[in-house]
């Protein structure tokens, strides 16, 4: 197992004393080490960003446990494991990770984490050409990080996460800011990374679209519990999606528009946009 919450609840304290807001009550949720690819989602405020960051132990759980492989994170800050350790295998891409870019080189930049979990200078170093290249951004190595596009900047932030090479890569809205070409290049980077090495990857998205095309399980709260936790295709088959605030993929729309209004039989398979136009050519022939 490679996250397991137990009862968590998270209180964030009000502006009064004993006064508080609920985020999270009563999560049980097990994540596997390996092969997950999983959305997160659920209306604004539900406690999606919360969940998240206690998968890394960014927050400690105000009730119940949080193991994150083999440490148990508790509400007792002073009982904990050392957390360097948790979050050099659960690596997490926080919204817009360019603001985070310091260093006077992109190359310094993607080196500084490798080098601050442990590995040498030339171990870093190797590490971070490998995933520049990865990336396409190998020719910027020695350009200041603040001299680049945002598409550049992004994966140069990116980059500085896959360079300590963690089990599971937390990405917390990765596509937000970006251009559709933009967006599209950083999901199928993180989706190649996911087929290629089985990590588990763990997204919070607004973008049912996203949801559909890649994710293999789906997680939704609601008013900070969990509502849903399964397989896409059923959520979206039910009005689930629709009492949880969440809109249906496009596709799935056209999908439905196609069988209801015209006479088709299209299920609701993983079809991006160009498999349906295929579907579509395929039926007309048959036809």
């Amino acid at each position: 197992m490679g996250i397991s919450f137990k009862n968590v609840d998270h209180y964030y304290p009000g502006v009064k004393r004993k006064e508080y807001t609920i985020a999270l009550e009563n999560i049980n949720l097990d994540i596997n080490e390996k092969n997950e690819f999983i959305a997160i989602v659920g209306k604004t405020g539900s406690g999606k960003s919360t969940l998240m960051q206690h998968m890394n132990a960014l927050m400690l759980p105000t009730k119940g446990t949080v193991q994150i492989f083999d440490d148990i994170i508790t509400p007792k800050k002073n009982k904990n494991p050392k957390l360097k350790s948790v979050r050099k295998r659960v690596g997490f891409v926080f919204q817009f990770p360019e603001y985070q870019l310091f260093e006077e080189t992109v190359l310094k930049d993607i080196m500084f984490a490798p080098l601050n979990f442990g590995f040498t200078k030339e171990e870093a170093e190797a590490k971070a050409k490998e995933v520049a290249k990865l990336l396409g951004i190998e020719k910027i190595l020695n350009k200041s990080p603040f001299n680049l596009s945002g598409g550049q900047m992004r994966k140069a932030a990116i980059a500085g996460i896959l360079s300590y090479d963690p089990d599971i890569l937390l990405l917390d809205e990765p596509t937000r800011g970006l251009d559709p070409k933009g967006a599209k290049d950083i999901m199928e980077l993180f989706y190649n990374i996911h087929k290629q090495t089985g990590k588990t990857i763990i997204l919070i998205t607004h973008d049912m679209d996203i949801v559909y095309q890649y994710a293999t399980r789906v997680v939704v709260l609601n008013e900070s519990y969990i509502n849903y936790d399964g397989n896409k295709e059923d959520l979206f088959k039910t009005n689930l999606y629709n009492e949880n605030h969440l809109v249906k993929p496009n596709v799935l729309q056209l999908i439905d528009y196609l069988n209801e209004k015209l006479g088709y039989s299209i299920d609701y398979n993983t079809y991006t946009l160009e498999d349906l136009i295929e579907k579509l050519k395929e039926v007309s022939n048959n036809g």
